[in-house]
């Protein structure tokens, strides 16, 4: 099993995503991560999903995505080709000393405090799967009240673009 994150060129239509994520249930797939939003030019969106499986369940899903009637263009993004990033939110309850604790954590992952109030704390931070999961572990020792990631989106490195 490997996971792979797959950048979706579609028409900018309703309901495209909703098709999108009817394949993968229709076929029994697991979707790790989607995210969709509007590109540079108003009529498209850009889909990013990350999928795990074994090559053939990976070629398929491929295949299926490519039969989409909106679907203009797709691209895998390696590793060494693209940047990928995701968005956590993690809001921490906290006396004095935990606020303290908490900060020093987040100075060391270039996290930001985006909220603060008497008895907890918000914390934003943006980056690869590792770096945010390396710090929701840290996180972990106090009490998370609530947290929420993205998912991953990304683009490919230099000059060539999806559209």
């Amino acid at each position: 099993m490997r996971q792979i994150v797959l950048s979706l060129l579609v028409d900018n239509n309703p309901g495209v995503l909703a098709r999108v994520a009817a394949l993968f249930s229709r076929r029994g797939y697991n979707i790790d991560s989607i995210t969709a939003g509007i590109t540079n030019d108003p009529k498209y969106t850009r889909i990013t999903v990350a999928v795990s499986g074994d090559n053939q369940i990976l070629e398929q899903i491929r295949n299926q995505i490519a039969k989409l009637v909106e679907v203009r263009k797709i691209v895998e993004l390696e590793n060494n080709h693209s940047v990928c990033r995701e968005l956590v939110l993690v809001k921490v309850m906290a006396d004095k000393k935990e606020k303290q604790e908490i900060i020093a954590i987040a100075d060391i992952f270039r996290a930001k405090v985006v909220d603060v109030a008497a008895n907890s704390l918000m914390i934003e931070l943006t980056g690869n799967q590792n770096k945010l999961d390396a710090f929701l572990n840290l996180m972990a020792d106090f009490e998370v009240l609530e947290m929420v990631r993205t998912g991953i989106t990304g683009l490919g490195r230099g000059v060539s673009t999806l559209n």
